[in-house]
């Protein structure tokens, strides 16, 4: 039996080896299904009485398409590729600039975390108003994509990161207190 992957030449763009066209906001049902029947066709199972070369190939193809998908499905993973795929680097390491007013809003979420550690009542309010501020920038983001405007989506992305990150440690505060 051998490997037949739908697009392998598109295997260097995520969104063409699942038959999708490169946008930051698409039919995410359309990945999933492509998703399942890149895997069904490669997975290494399917592929055990297959010589030791084709086994290689379908886990390489496997492996590949589990990672392709996350990236798509994640909406900061994806922009970050889309940005990457037009050329522009977002340089999270090295960059880390971001507006004096997003800044502020951080260093009141943080002081508004700590002030509420144990107020369970404050801290799923200070989750709405977070959650808000991340809707606000996925919209943000896809407008900006919708523009071609891929150096302002790097510096939406790289407040998103922080948003995404902050979000996270309210969440472990909430589950303490829950």
């Amino acid at each position: 039996m051998s490997v037949v992957v739908a697009n392998l030449s598109a295997s260097d763009n995520y969104f063409t080896f699942f038959g999708l066209t490169p946008r930051f906001v698409f039919d995410t049902s359309a990945l999933d299904r492509a998703y399942l029947a890149i895997q069904k066709e490669v997975h290494p199972d399917r592929h055990v009485s297959g010589s030791d070369a084709e086994q290689r190939l379908a886990m390489q193809m496997a492996t590949y398409a589990n990672g392709a998908y996350r990236t798509l499905k994640d909406p900061i993973a994806r922009g970050l590729y889309l940005c990457q795929l037009q050329g522009v680097e977002a340089d999270l390491e090295t960059n880390t600039t971001m507006p004096a007013e997003f800044l502020m809003k951080q260093m009141e979420w943080r002081e508004a975390l700590d002030d509420h550690a144990d107020d369970l009542e404050a801290l799923e309010q200070l989750a709405t108003e977070v959650e808000a501020s991340r809707s606000d920038s996925l919209q943000q983001l896809t407008n900006a994509f919708e523009q071609s405007s891929y150096s302002k989506a790097v510096d939406i992305l790289r407040g998103l990161l922080f948003i995404n990150k902050f979000a996270t440690e309210l969440d472990d505060a909430i589950a303490q207190l829950v």
